[in-house]
């Protein structure tokens, strides 16, 4: 299990699999301003920022289960979270007022990360990349179109939930060879642990905002395979 060292260089016709938010653009950041906005919209008497923040936070997680990824489920959880911390009635302008949280978010042009663009384009040449990320379909592959990097991929996968099964069927699908194939993204909980389940070598590049709900320790990779962490996206070409 190594994190950081002196590069090995992996040969050509490696499987890349590379999430989205937070990997190859900004995304968090965004929710993270819509939620803070949120908070001093509902400006509490008694719970502070930080405990409405958690409760915003278990929301989230209930209607995640419920309804999957996506701003739709977003704006649900900022709706049930005010409705649960106020007695107030949700008036029309009260809800379009935090609907337009939410919107802020979409309206958001993508904004890619330090040097993904000529990295994408550099691994393009030698290896196999496919998008792995989770959430809406419409509004991921959207993000993609409007990214300008779609033409470095060979296939997009927009999953339901990345957990051990997801890459285990997605891995079959394209004919993956475990030995070769990397799951490259931010998230300990959707990028790397499950790929480590699913028998995959796995590449954690940390992101400062990542998501609260995505933390979790990294485990140990399974026998024979590979764990690197790199400080940045464009690190990648030292390595492939």
């Amino acid at each position: 299990m190594s994190r950081k060292g002196n590069p090995t260089r992996h040969p050509a016709n490696q499987t890349l699999l590379i999430d989205a938010d937070d990997t190859l653009w900004e995304n968090n950041v965004y929710f993270e301003r819509a939620i803070a906005s949120f908070i001093s919209y509902l400006d509490h008497r008694v719970y502070t920022a930080e405990q409405v923040r958690e409760r915003l936070n278990s929301v989230e997680r209930a209607t995640i289960s419920a309804r999957g990824y996506g701003l739709h489920s977003f704006r649900h959880s900022l709706i049930t979270c005010f409705e649960q911390l106020t007695d107030r009635p949700l008036t029309h302008d009260k809800h379009a007022r935090i609907v337009s949280f939410a919107q802020s978010i979409a309206d958001q042009e993508i904004e890619l990360l330090p040097h993904v663009a000529e990295t994408l384009a550099d691994l393009a040449t030698r290896h196999r990349l496919i998008l792995v990320t989770k959430g809406d379909p419409s509004e991921q592959t959207d993000k993609l179109r409007r990214s300008g990097l779609a033409a470095h991929f060979s296939a997009v996968e927009v999953l339901p939930e990345k957990h051990h099964a997801a890459y285990r069927s997605l891995s079959a699908h394209h004919g993956c060879e475990a030995n070769i194939t990397w799951m490259i993204g931010n998230s300990p909980k959707s990028d790397i642990n499950p790929a480590f389940a699913a028998g995959l070598n796995a590449i954690f590049i940390p992101h400062d905002l990542t998501w609260a709900l995505e933390h979790e320790n990294i485990n140990h990779p399974p026998a024979g395979r590979q764990f690197l962490e790199l400080a940045h996206f464009a690190e990648l070409t030292h390595h492939f």
